[in-house]
């Protein structure tokens, strides 16, 4: 996950550090402003949603605009799309025209939630850990 935003046991710091990286504020060496989203269903987590802001050379070559998780067990039921479909209008209103998602080369899942929302393919990319990328741009006003 995400290391600045990742639960450590304390909730309100927690919460605090996803304010900080919304606002810029107290952002490690090499990360930019995000806004997180939950997916919920009553009080249900269902699943996460990030929008950076701006890209970083990391970003582009790699990690996009937008990443997203769904809970294990709420898998296959539609959430992903639908998180990514939210994550794209709320990118729009950040300004982003056409965001960049990546997901790995055997994701398939994630390559078909991407597709589904207008995700175009520009390449393959590979990690410094031997990882496959794909990289897609989907634009944010299609929807």
């Amino acid at each position: 996950g995400d290391k600045q935003t990742k639960f450590t046991g304390d909730f309100d710091a927690f919460l605090s550090s996803i304010k900080d990286a919304r606002e810029g504020k107290n952002l490690p060496q090499g990360y930019v402003p995000q806004t997180v989203y939950w997916l919920v269903s009553g009080n249900k987590f269902i699943g996460r949603v990030s929008i950076r802001h701006t890209l970083n050379h990391h970003l582009l070559m790699l990690g996009g605009h937008i990443g997203y998780a769904i809970r294990p067990t709420e898998r296959k039921k539609g959430y992903g799309s639908l998180a990514l479909r939210l994550a794209l209008q709320k990118a729009e209103e950040l300004g982003i025209e056409k965001a960049l998602v990546a997901c790995t080369k055997d994701n398939i899942a994630s390559r078909k939630i991407i597709e589904k929302n207008g995700g175009i393919k520009e390449d393959e990319r590979i990690t410094d850990d031997g990882i496959t990328m794909l990289r897609f741009w989907v634009p944010t006003n299609s929807l």
